[in-house]
């Protein structure tokens, strides 16, 4: 299935709800007029994107309406998509050229750090890359078995110490092995912490400055996975965890299971930071490399 039938089908429950207001709202279109551009800002912000980028979105599509003299349905909604995807920042794919590159995947509890590796190890491994999981989490007891299942399926190396273990001493160690073995490319699991919790993310900085003492020069990319269901609560996750790490990227999971897809456009236009995977299944091939223009155009499909 084709990047933008699997959006337009991860987005199904969005356009049911909140974001079906788009279409319903266009179903009537007869004229780009105030009466439509407030129903439109109605809906932008009950599908998520919040008040602010809503208002401002309806405000340049009012501009380009008269500019470019909008008179159907269909030109004002690729007008609308092209103004939602603008606020984006461009996804440039992930930055892993010198070897070894390190992935730090960092998010709250239960957002599904542990899968969302697994995934990118299995997509890393399929191209060729030989790739080594960190078992940075090491106080949910599962969370390293999870990572060796997954290490064991897509032929991936672990490095892990006993339940309790430093983090940040993993991290070393994975960093050291990984230089001896040759591998491409590091991929470090972290435990799931607060975003309001000042000695987990201290922690969480101490790891940060681990990877970069130990890596100077080499490619880190610092993703954050956000569970799209969460809503506004993933812009303050987002805003904690850039400060503390520096975030490179975004990775939105549970996307299939939303009415509030317009998140995705609301954190990436607020942070200055690309959204880099969404997950929109439990498969591997269901993260899928983000795509602002055909994501924003299926919020209209």
């Amino acid at each position: 299935m084709a990047f933008f039938d699997k959006i337009r089908e991860g987005l199904r429950k969005t356009k049911e709800s909140a974001a079906g207001g788009l279409n319903t709202v266009l179903a009537t279109f007869r004229a780009v007029d105030d009466a439509l551009l407030d129903d439109l800002e109605d809906a932008l912000v009950l599908a998520d994107l919040g008040a602010t980028l809503a208002s401002e979105a309806v405000q340049a599509l009012r501009r380009q309406a008269k500019l470019q003299n909008l008179q159907t349905r269909e030109q004002v909604t690729e007008c609308l998509a092209g103004i939602l995807a603008e606020r984006m920042t461009a996804n440039t794919g992930l930055q892993l050229n010198s070897k070894p590159a390190l992935i730090l995947v960092v998010g709250v509890n239960g957002v599904g750090k542990t899968t969302t590796i697994g995934k990118l190890g299995q997509q890393l491994t399929s191209s060729g890359k030989k790739v080594l999981f960190a078992a940075g989490d090491t106080f949910r007891a599962a969370a390293g078995d999870q990572l060796k299942i997954w290490a064991e399926r897509c032929g991936a190396g672990i490095v892990r110490h006993q339940e309790g273990a430093d983090p940040s001493a993993v991290i070393f160690d994975a960093i050291s092995a990984a230089k001896a073995r040759g591998s491409d490319v590091i991929i470090c699991d972290t435990a799931g912490r607060l975003h309001n919790k000042d000695n987990l993310m201290r922690e969480l900085s101490k790891m940060n400055k681990v990877i970069h003492r130990e890596l100077e020069g080499c490619d880190i990319e610092t993703l954050l996975v956000l569970d799209a269901t969460t809503g506004q609560n993933a812009i303050n996750q987002a805003d904690a965890f850039n400060e503390v790490t520096g975030l490179t990227g975004l990775v939105l999971t549970k996307l299939d299971g939303t009415a509030k897809g317009g998140i995705v456009i609301n954190i990436s236009s607020r942070l200055g930071v690309p959204v880099k995977f969404i997950g929109v299944g439990e498969k591997a091939e269901d993260l899928l490399a983000f795509d602002a223009v055909e994501f924003t155009k299926a919020f209209f499909e």
